[in-house]
């Protein structure tokens, strides 16, 4: 359960979406991504890519930076 919690919070302070960016990296590793990659899966990679718009995380009204 820590994980996953870490996982979605590093997701949010990299601005990307938590759900659509477990789902877009699970996905690719279900698909094949290669374990030699696995830290472009990572949210701080995902932030510095071209991520899929459903996974760029808009700041709402009183997001903590």
């Amino acid at each position: 359960m820590a994980t996953i919690a870490s996982l979605i919070e590093t997701a949010k302070l990299n601005d990307v979406e938590p759900l659509s960016y477990l789902t877009d990296a699970l996905i690719k590793i279900m698909k094949g991504h290669p374990n030699s990659q696995l830290d472009d899966l990572l949210a701080w990679a995902y932030a510095a890519s071209t991520m899929p718009a459903t996974v760029r995380r808009p700041l709402a009204t009183g997001d903590a930076r």
